[in-house]
């Protein structure tokens, strides 16, 4: 390990698979060179040893203090312990998977959970943005896409509060309001996902204006769209069935062929 990093022991364990077994002890990782205050706390839930260790260095590289748990079980217990900014979760873990350890966690959790597996079905990540997550990666992982997503999350949970009058969007039957995140269809309450809020919020700024997947892309993921990901098009599809949008000929959120997507105007 590079000497710039150090390892501290938490007062967490690890309890082996095995009965009876010995104890493992998760890893504290920071940054010797970084200033408390600028240091963003990261979760990393993930029992590939190997990978967790790998992924904790380069993020830990680049100013992140990084915290390692290996079971799903101990999660909750552990966030209540070392109060994380964001959290990454694998969904094969041993104890509790990562889904369900989402759904325990998001409750009482306001900041950014990235979902990050080898599983990347496409019922996977409708599974995990449903129980809260704001993101998915599949593996192999990227470290500089990680990166890059984690950015986008982070200065989102962070961003100063908008005006009041900038806040509101209302299109007639359908009014967002971005200060307390909530979003109203002919008077009923929304409940959509923070990933789901967020492109509805994109959409609703450019009402009218048709966005490139690209756009899209860059705007929510922090990062250049490269043209294979189809992730946007199925949160469209999620977003499409809570508005309650037909599939085959939507009116709120139009395809363009070719482009992408258009929050159409009422008339």
């Amino acid at each position: 390990m590079n000497r710039r990093y150090l390892a501290k022991l938490v007062n967490v364990s690890v309890c082996s698979d095995r009965p009876g077994g010995t104890h493992e002890t998760a890893f504290q990782l920071y940054n010797e060179d970084m200033d408390e205050t600028q240091k963003q706390r990261v979760l990393l839930v993930e029992d590939d040893r190997e990978l967790a260790y790998m992924v904790a260095e380069f993020l830990t590289s680049h100013g992140f203090e990084m915290l390692i748990e290996f079971r799903g079980d101990l999660v909750e217990s552990r966030m209540a312990a070392d109060r994380p900014d964001v959290v990454i979760l694998d969904v094969n873990l041993p104890g509790l998977d990562g889904f369900s350890v989402c759904r325990q966690i998001r409750g009482s959790f306001s900041g950014p959970i990235l979902i990050l597996t080898a599983r990347g079905e496409e019922v996977d990540e409708v599974i995990g943005l449903e129980v809260g997550a704001d993101d998915y990666l599949t593996k192999p992982v990227r470290p500089h896409a990680l990166l890059a997503r984690l950015r986008v999350h982070l200065r989102k949970a962070t961003s100063q509060p908008v005006d009041a009058a900038d806040s509101k969007i209302d299109t007639g039957s359908l009014v967002i309001d971005q200060s307390c995140r909530t979003v109203e269809l002919e008077g009923q309450s929304l409940d959509l996902t923070t990933a789901e809020f967020d492109l509805l919020w994109l959409l609703a700024q450019n009402v009218g204006k048709v966005l490139s997947r690209g756009v899209m892309y860059q705007e929510l993921h922090g990062m250049r769209y490269d043209g294979i990901d189809r992730s946007m098009d199925l949160r469209v599809s999620r977003l499409r069935k809570k508005l309650g949008d037909d599939p085959h000929n939507p009116r709120r959120i139009k395809s363009v062929r070719g482009v992408g997507y258009i929050l159409s105007v009422e008339k």
